[in-house]
């Protein structure tokens, strides 16, 4: 396997390209082109290039819609929805944002809606944006069903993510993160059984609900939960509030996220945004930084999401490459 450096503005401007060949709007491929770009910035690789065929050829086949403008209403006092109308989550999330933070502005508070979804593929992407305009802000998210219960065999949850991303005092990112509820993303399975490789023991169990190491018989299989119960608790929170309260679709009837035809992804995501002074005032910061301190002081620890350098380019995998510059060719 082959790598090639690539700078992300050359990584942007390819998926534009692409998106806007097989039929999205142009700044619809903008907003999208921005969250591959993030991806690939940190490492995140199945949540970028990774992504682009699927995208290309879903929006040929109008399993994802390239053209419709989102919708965004307030349909309570501190409530923002935004309906996808079966397009992209990048786009629908960029028009509600400023509406979402008027309402915080007002309330100190606010819960928005992304209903009738694609996949947004990284929710930290999301909750990143909402620290960097001053506010903690929380994400949920569900996916095609992978997650069977503990005990069980028979998925029924996504990998439904969920993310958290705290603002710093002087402005950015103080930390976040950005977790699948399950015990691995998907995608490393997948991964493992192209390559021939094994995967851990506590990833996945097979089509009797016993673990194994395969990664082909953990694909017939189902993935377990991060954690056992524990993790099932989180999974479930994140499927409640992405699919019963967007209205949105539930994790077992996602059909396949990257299957070229189908049905629309139909996803949900949840956000809470909060004002961090509101009730404690500037003793937010300093219990901030009590807490930062009381790591940073240990040699080998930190803060999830901190001392996070963006490069201006990437290595990336020369074959996955040479297909993105296909699709915008």
């Amino acid at each position: 396997m082959g790598y090639t450096r690539v700078s992300l503005d050359d990584i942007e401007a390819a998926s534009i390209a692409a998106l806007i060949k097989h039929g999205a709007l142009e700044w619809i491929a903008v907003e999208v082109s921005r969250a591959v770009r993030k991806a690939e910035a940190t490492g995140n690789l199945i949540c970028g290039l990774y992504y682009l065929e699927s995208y290309c050829t879903q929006l040929t086949s109008n399993r994802v819609n390239g053209t419709v403008e989102p919708l965004i209403s307030r349909p309570k006092n501190a409530i923002v929805k935004a309906d996808a109308g079966f397009g992209f989550a990048q786009p629908a999330f960029s028009r509600a944002l400023p509406e979402a933070l008027a309402v915080v502005k007002e309330a100190g508070t606010c819960s928005l809606a992304i209903c009738h979804s694609h996949t947004c593929t990284s929710l930290g992407y999301f909750t990143e944006q909402i620290a960097e305009a001053g506010l903690l802000g929380i994400g949920f998210t569900n996916a095609s069903a992978v997650v069977s219960p503990p005990g069980g065999n028979k998925a029924v949850l996504g990998t439904n993510p969920i993310a958290l991303s705290v603002p710093a005092r002087e402005g950015g990112l103080a930390f976040q993160f950005d977790q699948s509820t399950s015990a691995v993303a998907l995608g490393k399975i997948t991964m493992a059984a192209a390559a021939g490789e094994t995967i851990p023991k506590g990833w996945a169990v097979d089509e009797a609900g016993e673990p194994t190491t395969d990664p082909n018989a953990a694909l017939k299989g189902s993935l377990v939960s991060t954690g056992g119960y524990k993790g099932y608790g989180f999974g479930l929170m994140a499927e409640v509030l992405a699919a019963a309260i967007t209205g949105s679709v539930n994790s077992l009837d996602v059909k396949g996220l990257k299957l070229p035809e189908g049905p629309p992804h139909d996803l949900g995501q949840f956000y809470f945004l909060l004002d961090p002074t509101a009730i404690s005032g500037d003793a937010f910061w300093d219990r901030l930084a009590r807490l930062s301190d009381a790591v940073d002081e240990q040699d080998n620890a930190r803060l999830p999401g901190t001392n996070r350098l963006i490069p201006d380019s990437v290595e990336i995998d020369t074959a996955l490459w040479s297909l993105a510059q296909s699709l915008s060719a």
